[in-house]
């Protein structure tokens, strides 16, 4: 199969990223070579998938320029890459369109923000489903076919990541059954915080029975670690990759609705998503080591699951992981 270079501009939340990995991987496989366009962070967090990841500059000119780049470098190698679509954008934004359009390209992206006319091909969104589900059905549309989306993220990780994992574990004195906790969470679902409000408490009930509890804070982040969950073991400085990688390690994660919680079931670790005001049938982790603790709400009242409701989910997600291990 002869490869041929696609431009995909990737979204700008790690879970996002990590949902749309199913699609990448689709157009992998019918011999498109990638070449992505992401935040700072994207190249750490698709290390082991291989496919070239530059950091988005900053400006539009300077957008644009980078992009131009790109185009240049895929003519040289594909003399009909300027004559078929030639790249994917899975922001829904009207300036990621305006980018791809001012570089020459030839993109295909949902019709959103009034910007089908920037686009080659515009597809109609369906609203409702799964972010997964809309960037696989984006990338079924690009290629012209009709394919039920996996099961199961799969995320690579980089053998170096794994390796670096390994080291940070080791050098905290941190072996099986640890429990990894993401008490923190960016932006908001509708204008309401994701937050779950009795996560410090949790975890002290966590440490109480003598697990080992460990947290892996972002830039910023290391302050409120401290200071609400004394007791914690603090990684910090861990790149994506590695955190993926410190995740396959652990018994679960724990965590509210935000990008390690779609990292963990990514690369196919327990994870038990504790959600408020987020609807899981659009933003749930996606695959079959992911558990749902949410309590039914009306849209006027967010109620959050209690510590003990949380606590018990854990408990059986352990229980249950530790009889598939016993042999038979």
């Amino acid at each position: 199969m002869i490869s041929r270079p696609l431009i995909v501009r990737l979204r700008n939340w790690v879970g996002d990223v990590i949902l749309g990995v199913p699609a990448l991987k689709l157009l992998a496989s019918h011999g498109y070579q990638l070449h992505l366009i992401g935040k700072s962070w994207a190249p750490a967090l698709l290390a082991g998938e291989g496919w070239p990841t530059q950091p988005r500059v900053n400006g539009l000119r300077a957008q644009v320029r980078q992009l131009r780049d790109l185009r240049a470098a895929a003519i040289a190698a594909d003399a009909g890459f300027d004559r078929r679509p030639n790249a994917i954008v899975l922001p829904t934004s009207f300036s990621s369109a305006l980018e791809m359009r001012l570089a020459g390209l030839r993109a295909v992206g949902y019709a959103q923000e009034a910007r089908g006319f920037l686009l080659t091909r515009s597809e109609p969104i369906t609203y409702g489903g799964h972010a997964l589900i809309s960037y696989w059905e984006l990338a079924c549309r690009f290629l012209g076919i009709v394919r039920d989306p996996p099961l199961e993220i799969g995320l690579r990780l980089a053998a170096t990541d794994v390796a670096q994992a390994n080291a940070v574990l080791r050098s905290h004195d941190l072996e099986s059954g640890f429990v990894v906790i993401c008490p923190f969470a960016g932006g908001t679902f509708e204008k309401l915080d994701k937050t779950w409000p009795q996560f410090p408490e949790f975890t002290r009930g966590l440490l109480s029975t003598g697990r080992r509890v460990v947290a892996c804070p972002g830039p910023g982040e290391e302050a409120m670690l401290r200071e609400h969950y004394p007791g914690v073991v603090a990684l910090e400085g861990v790149k994506l990759g590695t955190y993926g990688a410190i995740l396959q390690r652990a018994a679960l994660l724990v965590s509210n609705d935000t990008g390690p919680g779609h990292l963990a079931a990514a690369v196919g670790a327990p994870v038990i998503s504790v959600l408020g005001p987020t609807k899981p049938e659009q933003w749930a982790p996606w695959g079959p080591t992911v558990s749902i603790v949410q309590l039914r709400q009306s849209p006027e009242t967010i109620a959050w699951p209690t510590p003990e409701q949380v606590m018990d989910a854990l408990e059986q997600t352990i229980a249950s992981r530790l009889e598939t291990a016993s042999p038979q």
